[in-house]
C-alpha cells in the first residue's frame, strides 16, 4: 500500500477561494485555535501573492496574505490587554490595521509582510485604545500619544523594580518624573500633565437613581447654570425690554399730569437716596386734596399696566 506523505503548506491553501478557511464563528478561545492553525506562507509564496495582489487586484491572493498573519494580530493585540477593553475588540481592530498592511504592502521593498503589518496593526489599536480607553480623550497629538503609551509602560517598570513599600504607589515621584522626561525626551511638565490624565477616571454628571430610589449627587447639581437655560434668558431679556421701552412706551400713553404724578411717586429718587414727592406735597402743587392725587396715581397705573401688557 503506498504511503500518503504529509500536505506542505501550499497543498492547505488548495481551496479554490482563500476565505474557505476562515474559521466558523465561535469564542474567542476557539477562534484564537484556528487562527493559530491557519499555516504560514513562504517568502516565494508571498512575494507571488502581493504581486498578485498589486498588478492584477487579485482579491483571493489579498484573502491568502490576511489569512497567513491572523496569528500575529493575536500575539501583538496581547501586549495591549492592561488597558482593560475586551480582547475581542483589539484584535478585531488589529484585524483592520492588517488589512490596509496588505493592501499598501509593496513586495519590491525587500521587507516581509511581517514586519510591514506590525506597524499598521499597532495604529489601528493604539487608535482604538485611545478612543476608548474613556470618554473624554487623554491624547490628541502624536506626541501626547507617544507619550501616553510609553508612560504606562514605564510606570509598570517602576512597579516591578519596586524595592521598597513607598514606590509602590500609583503617581511617579520626583525622581521618576525627571527620569521618564529624560528617556522620552519632553519635558517634565508634559509629563506631570499626562500622570494626572492616566491618574483620572470618567465621572457621569447626573448618576441614576441608587436603588432604594434616592437621586445619587452628581457634579450636574452644581455645574448646571440656570443663568443659561434658554427659558430663563428668554424672561430676563423680557423683563429688561419692559423695564426700558416697556416702562418709556406706557409713561407716553399718560397726560402731562398724571405722568408727573408717577415720576414723583415711583421713578424719582433724590441725592440723599429718599423719594419723590409725598401725596399731599403734590395735593398742594396741584390745588386738590390728597385722596384726589391718590385716585389719579391709581387710574394712571391701571392705564401703564394695560400699555405695557400691549407692549408685551
Amino acid at each position: 500500500m503506498a504511503l500518503q506523505t504529509a500536505p506542505s503548506a501550499s497543498n492547505t491553501l488548495a481551496p479554490a477561494s482563500a476565505w474557505a478557511l476562515v474559521p466558523p464563528l465561535g469564542n474567542l478561545d476557539a477562534y484564537i485555535t484556528a487562527v493559530n492553525r491557519l499555516p504560514l506562507l513562504t517568502h516565494e509564496e508571498e512575494q507571488r501573492y502581493a504581486r498578485q495582489l498589486r498588478d492584477d487586484g487579485n482579491v483571493d491572493a489579498a484573502g491568502r496574505l490576511v489569512l497567513s498573519h491572523l496569528r500575529l494580530v493575536v500575539s501583538i493585540s496581547r501586549q495591549y490587554l492592561g488597558y482593560g477593553l475586551p480582547h475581542g475588540d483589539l484584535i478585531q481592530e488589529g484585524n483592520v490595521g492588517l488589512m490596509k498592511a496588505v493592501k499598501r504592502f509593496d513586495p519590491d521593498q525587500g521587507v516581509r509582510l511581517v514586519s510591514y503589518a506590525m506597524h499598521w496593526i499597532k495604529a489601528e489599536i493604539h487608535e482604538y485604545i485611545l478612543k476608548n480607553w474613556r470618554m473624554v480623550k487623554v491624547a490628541t497629538t502624536k506626541a501626547q500619544r507617544k507619550l501616553f503609551f510609553n508612560l504606562r509602560s514605564m510606570k509598570q517598570g517602576f512597579k516591578a523594580g519596586a524595592v521598597d513599600a513607598d514606590t509602590h504607589r500609583d503617581t511617579l515621584s520626583e525622581r521618576e518624573i525627571d527620569l521618564v522626561a529624560e528617556q522620552l525626551n519632553v519635558k517634565r511638565e508634559e509629563v506631570i500633565e499626562m500622570e494626572t490624565r492616566l491618574s483620572g477616571g470618567d465621572i457621569l454628571l447626573d448618576p441614576a437613581p441608587s436603588d432604594d430610589g434616592e437621586q445619587a449627587f452628581g457634579p450636574i447639581a452644581y455645574l448646571a447654570d440656570a443663568g443659561h437655560e434658554p427659558t430663563a434668558m428668554l424672561e430676563s431679556r423680557q423683563r429688561d425690554m419692559l423695564a426700558t421701552d416697556g416702562i418709556a412706551t406706557a409713561l407716553d400713553s399718560l397726560d402731562a399730569r398724571s405722568r408727573r404724578i408717577v415720576e414723583q411717586r415711583w421713578l424719582q429718587v433724590n441725592d440723599d437716596g429718599s423719594g419723590g414727592m409725598t401725596l399731599h406735597q403734590l395735593a398742594a402743587e396741584y390745588g386738590v386734596s390728597a385722596e384726589r392725587i391718590r385716585q389719579i396715581e391709581v387710574a394712571a397705573m391701571k392705564k401703564m399696566r394695560k400699555a405695557l401688557a400691549e407692549y408685551a
